[in-house]
């Protein structure tokens, strides 16, 4: 009698797996396709100047605005509209896509690092370095963000660095909290004892053995940072406290189209710079909710 050959075990990689949870997970694809295509609208914005034939702070007030002083609407010329000034808004919202995502990507990049090297450091070595830490923690968190932002900007005036500098400063906090949990819960496991046995340093072990073990909330916290960062940025600019015109950002560009009212009769003037703020900070925060069910073991098989 025949002996059935059991099937072989296919064994995938977490990566693998966490791929494929995206990969099926509808809203995070598009999202992930959005932002992709944000990145080459970004990228591409000195070709779409070239392509149209407009710098994006030359003015055209011939082509770009009517007789009567009022911008023209989108058309064959002025794909998205002219503003009030007769800039092409197409053009300036690429421009201040490049700055949105720069902004983002690099503030959240560089408080992430502060906050898992703060959080690591009071989680893993607790008393009153912990204690010292974590104060500071409440210190930074309840500074006003708004008042704080004013104040250096009256002082040192308003610049793209000092806006990732502000945005640093109030974004690491979160993620220090977060990471300082995760450390606590870590420290007194059987393979944190066994390094210090083998005697295994302390920064040794918070970075060699604590570190690739916070992989996961460290991914998804990070992917959720940027969209904050990126209102940051565009609150600071709306304000005037942020990028300088002429130079494009996206929330100058709503507050140029708010300061005399324009908006009433352009409404492409808050409509385009709105959508795109809107939908590219909902994009990041849908990966980032993709990300957390994808690397959880538990929700990736509930998911087969």
């Amino acid at each position: 009698m025949a002996t059935q050959s059991t099937p072989p075990v296919i064994q995938r990689s977490s990566l693998r797996m966490t791929i494929e949870f995206l990969l099926k997970d509808r809203p995070s694809l598009l999202a992930a396709c959005f932002l992709g295509f944000l990145v080459l609208f970004a990228l591409g914005a000195p070709l779409l100047a070239m392509a149209t034939g407009h710098p994006p702070n030359d003015q055209f007030r011939e082509t770009g605005m009517t007789p009567t002083g009022i911008p023209v609407g989108p058309n064959a010329n002025f794909w998205l509209g002219a503003d009030q000034l007769g800039r092409d808004v197409i053009v300036r919202l690429a421009y201040g896509a490049r700055v949105s995502l720069i902004v983002g990507v690099v503030a959240s990049i560089a408080a992430a690092g502060i906050g898992i090297l703060i959080g690591m450091i009071a989680g893993y070595f607790g008393g009153k370095v912990d204690t010292i830490l974590s104060r500071c923690i409440d210190l930074v968190m309840s500074v006003p963000f708004l008042l704080a932002a004013l104040a250096l900007v009256s002082v040192l005036g308003a610049s793209l660095p000092l806006s990732v500098a502000v945005i640093i400063f109030f974004s690491w906090t979160g993620l220090a909290r977060v990471i300082r949990g995760q450390v606590i819960a870590l420290r007194q496991r059987e393979f944190i004892e066994a390094a210090r046995s083998l005697g295994a340093s302390h920064w040794g072990i918070i970075f060699r053995d604590i570190l690739p073990n916070l992989a996961a909330p460290i991914i998804i916290y990070a992917t959720l940072m940027i969209p904050a960062s990126i209102v940051f940025e565009a609150t600071l600019s709306f304000l005037g406290m942020g990028i300088v015109p002429p130079n494009a950002s996206w929330g100058g560009m709503l507050a140029e189209a708010s300061g005399n009212s324009i908006y009433l009769t352009a409404w492409w003037l808050v409509l385009f710079p709105g959508l795109a703020l809107l939908f590219s900070t909902l994009a990041f925060n849908v990966l980032g909710d993709g990300l957390r069910d994808a690397l959880d073991p538990r929700v990736r098989g509930k998911a087969k």
